[in-house]
Formats: C-alpha cells, sequence, structure tokens
C-alpha cells in the first residue's frame, strides 16, 4: 500500500460507470499509486447521477466522484491530479520541470477536449446510444489520431520517455476506440504506446465491450 495513507483512513470511494474511461482514467491512477479503494457503481440508466444525494459529491451531476475520507471531489482530469499531488510516491506522475509540466497540462486539456469529442463521443454513440453527430465525431478522432501518431514517433511517452499524468489521462478513451467504430490498426505508434502503459506496474483495465469495427 502507498506508504502516504494513513494507516487508520478507510479506502477512498470511487463512484462510477464501469463503462466510462472518464472514471477508469481514475481507478487507473488509484491503482497505479497502489491506493486502497473501493468503487460504488451508480445506475445511470436510472438517474442516480442526478440523486440529490450524489448531487452533493458531484454537482453537475457528472461521474466520476470521489470521497477520500472527507475529500470531495468530482472531475476526473481534477481527481487524478489531486492524487497525484497528495499520494505521490516519489515518481514524478507531474513533472516538476516548468516545461515538461505545461506539456502535460496540454495533454489534459486534449483529453478533455479532442479526446472527449472524438474517441468518446463515437463510443458514446455506438455503445450507448447518444444522439451525437457521428461522423464530425469520427473525422474528430481521425484528425487526433493523425496528431497522436505523429507525435509519438519522436518519444515513447506524450511527454518524453515516461510514462505522467497526460499518458493516464488520455488512455482509456483512445484504447477502447474500435467500441466506437474506429480501428487502431492503421495507427501501429499508437498501439505501442497503449502497450507501453498497460505493461506499468499495477495497471488495471477497463472492461472491454463488443469492438464495433
Amino acid at each position: 500500500m502507498n506508504a502516504k495513507f494513513p494507516s487508520n483512513h478507510s479506502p477512498i470511494i470511487l463512484y462510477r460507470n464501469p463503462l466510462s474511461g472518464h472514471c477508469h482514467r481514475v481507478e487507473l491512477m488509484l491503482s497505479l499509486l497502489d491506493l486502497p479503494y473501493k468503487t460504488v457503481d451508480l445506475d445511470m440508466l436510472n438517474g442516480a447521477h442526478k440523486a440529490p444525494e450524489y448531487l452533493k459529491l458531484s454537482p453537475f451531476g457528472q461521474v466520476p466522484a470521489i470521497d477520500d475520507n472527507g475529500v470531495v471531489l468530482s472531475d476526473s482530469n481534477a481527481i487524478i491530479t489531486y492524487l497525484e499531488k497528495r499520494y505521490n510516491d516519489g515518481y514524478e506522475w507531474m513533472p516538476s520541470n516548468p516545461i515538461e509540466y505545461a506539456a502535460v497540462q496540454r495533454w489534459l486539456s486534449v483529453a478533455a477536449g479532442e479526446v472527449a469529442y472524438g474517441p468518446c463521443a463515437v463510443r458514446l454513440v455506438k455503445l450507448f446510444g447518444l444522439a451525437l453527430d457521428y461522423e464530425t465525431a469520427k473525422q474528430k478522432t481521425l484528425a487526433l489520431f493523425a496528431v497522436l501518431e505523429d507525435w509519438l514517433g519522436s518519444r515513447s511517452y506524450l511527454v518524453g520517455e515516461q510514462v505522467t499524468l497526460a499518458d493516464i489521462a488520455c488512455y482509456s478513451y483512445i484504447s477502447h476506440v474500435p467500441e466506437g467504430g474506429v480501428s487502431l490498426d492503421p495507427y501501429p505508434l499508437i498501439r505501442a504506446w497503449l502497450e507501453r502503459i498497460e505493461a506499468q506496474p499495477r495497471f488495471v483495465g477497463m472492461a472491454r465491450s463488443p469492438e464495433l469495427v
């Protein structure tokens, strides 16, 4: 167990949907940091994420949220940043070098932007039937992958040669994009990057749904 986690504290509670990539990036960070946690799966089809009790944890009614022994946070990128800062295990998931620090922040923005409107969105349409513009989301996905494949031609991870929060934030939806009808076959460098993340000690994956490509 992470040495910075107080022995008298209860496990961190992660409120999630097990098929959500936003939730998975938090679970992955919890596992990589070797933190004790337990999951609470919300019945989102029946509106559990909009219930008054849950809105006290996540005012926008979104997953994930965590309760770390009274510290309540929502928003996946905010949560993984908190976890790294609070329970950093000596490894620089968020580099101290100003240039690399800014680079990680840039990819956190990409995770909330291009990844959310591309790989996340195509999966929401195909897997969950959300009424989004699939073709627009697919084109955003392909545009992102063109940039990413080129970017990974000169580095092992999104920021240099070590895994950082940038990779954790972007991994889940890109890894599961075939569930949204977009193949990863044309992108060997992206696939190799995903494999490097999956090779990390204490990596935990997200449940796989049928691929639609």
